[in-house]
């Protein structure tokens, strides 16, 4: 028993030793802002559609938002899901739902259509395009059919959907357009 003892508190000592000096508790690192989830607004003309997993009576597809930015949906009635983000519409929708009619209704909403941008000035096609996630000014431009002849490669504008005054910005080439967005590349005098 003596040895066991002994051994007991020698093993004892060992784990003090290789411990840390006591000082301030380590705390994990602080998480990162996760980037995982879309920060894409919803909008007028977007078209998106709603499953409830279980629950076929509820799926909604391909709904495209109306003028106002809303949508009907069953049990909630009309949603204003204008500036809502996915995610955002998916809570909504399961904290409407909870409770009084699914015990745990499982929700996703997804894009499938986004709203148009547009392209006018000296390119090739003017018009309205489906905007596609990444799409840039350049690909914009290649996409309404390029440059003219006269086109300036620099003097490229935008007027933002979501900016209320509507100003007119120069923005260069490789800048990240959204739906929404109106392009106008301008004539070089040179």
């Amino acid at each position: 028993m003596r040895l066991l003892l002994s051994l007991f508190a020698l093993l004892i000592s060992f784990a003090h030793a290789q411990a840390p000096a006591p000082g301030p508790a380590a705390s994990a690192p602080a998480p990162k802002p996760s980037t995982e989830f879309s920060s894409y607004k919803l909008g007028v003309g977007d078209v998106i559609t709603i499953q409830v997993v279980g629950e076929d009576d509820l799926k909604r597809e391909k709904v495209r938002l109306s003028d106002a930015g809303t949508l009907s949906f069953p049990y909630l009635g009309e949603i204003r899901v204008r500036g809502m983000t996915v995610g955002e519409l998916e809570d909504f929708i399961t904290k409407g739902l909870k409770g009084r009619y699914l015990l745990n209704p499982q929700v996703t909403v997804t894009m499938a259509e986004y709203r148009n941008f547009f392209v006018n000035g000296l390119v090739d096609k003017p018009g309205g395009y489906p905007y596609t996630p990444g799409l840039t000014v350049r690909k914009a431009i290649s996409i309404a059919g390029g440059f003219k002849e006269r086109a300036s490669r620099e003097k490229i504008n935008v007027i933002r959907e979501d900016d209320p005054k509507g100003m007119s910005v120069r923005i260069a080439l490789d800048a990240l357009i959204q739906p929404g967005d109106i392009i106008t590349v301008e004539e070089s005098f040179f």
